[in-house]
């Protein structure tokens, strides 16, 4: 089925639009985007820069996808957003593209919802089936996981990764790394608990739980130090992926500064 594009749309010539695509009114799309089979772009969206974005997904009135990044430092580089398959992006969501200074792409997964004034930061990562509630705020060159909840009116630092499995409660301070499986509360986000209602709804075992619930305890509550609690965690008995997956992102968030393991990147920045 051939793309269906409004009257009143302004699309460039050289934009390549995949067939069954909807484009409504008002939409401007600029000669260096890309969109992918059956995909909806409702009214009033502008699609700018080097942006390509997959299969059916549905981008609602007025968000701005590809703009210049806001980096006072940027050169008019030709960098990219690069965004997947079936994600849904909802009013107003804002996604700059990359400044020079890491891969020169911002890019987003799959199966992800975007919710209402989302704005994510020139250099973001984030993976598949990443929920994002309203007017949440990710600085540039954070890096997200798959399958993170982040609820309403959070912020996040830049240069700060979100681990996997985590959930941030809504109004958050993000000023440090998020451990994964985590759920993080306050201003400043802390570790509250274990997201187990995370984990269960995703198939992780009650062997999983019990054993990251354990390592919460010693990182959290008895405050013994990541390596301590790792030599324990992992000389007690059968190593359980998850236990490797959480210690290695610690090990990393504590060779940055301020939390932030890939904040020694900045200097480069």
């Amino acid at each position: 089925m051939s793309a269906q594009i409004a009257a009143t749309a302004v699309v460039d010539p050289r934009a390549k639009i995949g067939p069954g695509v909807h484009i409504g009114h008002f939409c401007v799309i600029g000669p260096g985007v890309k969109i992918g089979r059956d995909t909806i772009v409702e009214n009033h969206v502008t699609l700018c820069g080097h942006t390509t974005i997959g299969e059916g997904n549905h981008i609602f009135p007025g968000a701005v996808i590809g703009a210049e990044p806001q980096d006072l430092s940027y050169q008019g580089t030709d960098t990219k957003v690069i965004i997947g398959d079936g994600n849904i992006i909802r009013e107003y969501v804002t996604i700059n593209r990359a400044s020079e200074k890491e891969t020169g792409v911002t890019e987003i997964g799959h199966n992800n919802f975007l919710m209402a004034h989302v704005h994510l930061g020139h250099d973001v990562r984030v993976g598949d089936r990443v929920t994002m509630a309203n007017n949440v705020m990710i600085g540039g060159h954070v890096h997200i996981g798959n399958d993170i909840t982040i609820a309403g009116g959070v912020g996040v630092n830049q240069f700060a990764s979100i681990g996997s499995m985590s959930f941030v409660s809504a109004l958050s301070k993000v000023l440090h790394d998020v451990p994964p499986f985590m759920v993080v509360d306050g201003c400043p986000a802390r570790p509250r608990c274990i997201n187990a209602i995370g984990l269960k709804r995703n198939g992780y075992n009650e062997d999983d739980v019990r054993v990251l619930q354990a390592a919460f305890r010693l990182l959290y509550k008895e405050l013994v130090g990541a390596e301590v609690a790792r030599d324990r965690m992992l000389s007690s008995g059968p190593i359980r992926p998850v236990l490797r997956q959480l210690f290695d992102f610690m090990d990393e968030s504590c060779t940055g500064r301020h939390g932030r393991g890939r904040d020694q990147r900045r200097k480069a920045a």
